[in-house]
């Protein structure tokens, strides 16, 4: 198969969807890699190391979309690369469709096979390629929230731990997930007090039995968050539906009750955001705000930190970009029910039920599109 790497041209995304090591595994297998020229600059990966991994170096994404079966990003596309996508042709990213209507309706017009990374699913029913850069962006959830409550930075200039004699920040982290444990983690261990809120019973134990213990771990529900809000210093917001629009858990309305200064971080921002004031920031033009709440809203976070994520990302989606590549996306996906999961759109139909109902638009299970089925 032909396989194109794209440079990520979101805006301060720094990421490479795959090292030159990766490169080498699907070269050693068969492959044929197209690397745009400075495609991983950012990550600290450049052009010669892919080209004695075996890559072909091409100096156009026109030229790359032109060629390859499939196409690897980090992110999904922009409007500029619309018109060059084929039908039928592989895209294999981290897409979001939740998050866009547009996005979604001009995958389905070009007829392309859009394999979500956000979506795919392992054995055990978790996220494989979501899970590392969920690592990351709960990682740094709890640095930035530690940031913007600096004076400098527009917070209420508390410092997360405290110091003896003075209490420590509040933080409140809804979501007890992988980025809502990694959040959690980074700021109990800042010494900050940490309330970490999840739905599941089976989870607060678990989390009760491994997290420090200035991390108190409660069943979530709109009076504990209104009641806990009010009292944070930072809210960091990790609650994540697969494939589905975040839920808004801190209304507008409940900015009136907090500390002014206190930062909101929405790392579900990807999938339209969990507070309700917040919209999407670039690593430029991170914070903004409301009601004298500060918002960071970055939607790629883990682009800050580009080697770290590169690495972690090649070393999760690598694998599947193999059976993708030996196989053919049917085979895989018939093969491989976690694969089938990952396919959001294909041949101009949804086949991710939580992206249809985000939009209320028909969704075709997969096992139709394969068997020449359409939606009704």
């Amino acid at each position: 198969m032909i396989i194109g790497i794209l440079k990520e041209i979101k805006a301060e995304e720094n990421r490479v969807c795959m090292t030159p090591a990766g490169v080498e595994v699907l070269v050693r297998g068969g492959h044929r890699l197209l690397v745009e020229h400075s495609a991983g600059i950012g990550s600290g990966f450049a052009d010669p190391l892919y080209a004695e991994a075996g890559a072909e170096l091409v100096a156009t994404p026109a030229e790359i979309y032109g060629r390859a079966e499939m196409i690897m990003h980090v992110k999904e596309p922009l409007l500029r690369e619309y018109e060059l996508i084929r039908e039928g042709q592989i895209l294999f990213t981290y897409f979001h469709f939740a998050a866009s209507e547009a996005l979604t309706r001009e995958m389905m017009a070009r007829k392309a096979v859009c394999i979500a990374y956000e979506t795919i699913t392992d054995q055990r029913g978790a996220l494989p390629l979501l899970t590392p850069m969920s690592e990351v962006a709960g990682r740094m959830a709890a640095q930035e929230a530690a940031k913007y409550l600096e004076r400098s930075q527009g917070g209420r200039g508390i410092l997360l731990g405290g110091v003896p004699g003075v209490a420590p920040a509040i933080v409140l982290v809804l979501g007890g997930g992988v980025v809502g444990t990694e959040a959690a983690r980074i700021a109990s261990g800042l010494g900050a007090i940490v309330y970490l809120l999840d739905t599941s019973l089976p989870r607060l134990r678990h989390l009760a039995e491994t997290m420090p213990k200035n991390c108190i771990s409660l069943m979530s529900s709109p009076a504990a968050i209104r009641e806990l809000a009010s009292k944070a210093d930072a809210i960091i917001g990790a609650v994540l539906l697969p494939g589905a629009k975040a839920p808004k858990l801190i209304s507008r309305q409940m900015l009136k009750t907090m500390k002014p200064g206190a930062v909101l971080v929405d790392v579900a921002i990807d999938q339209g955001g969990c507070f309700e004031t917040s919209r999407p920031t670039t690593h430029d033009h991170p914070v903004f705000e409301v009601d004298g709440i500060l918002h960071y809203c970055v939607a790629n976070m883990p682009g800050a930190v580009p080697l770290t994520s590169t690495l972690a990302l090649t070393n999760a989606t690598l694998p599947y970009a193999v059976l993708l590549a030996d196989k053919g996306w049917r085979r895989a996906a018939q093969d491989n029910p976690g694969i089938g999961l990952g396919v959001n759109v294909v041949e101009g139909q949804i086949t991710c039920q939580a992206v249809a109902e985000a939009f209320g638009l028909p969704y075709t299970p997969l096992a139709t599109v394969l068997a020449g089925g359409t939606a009704h």
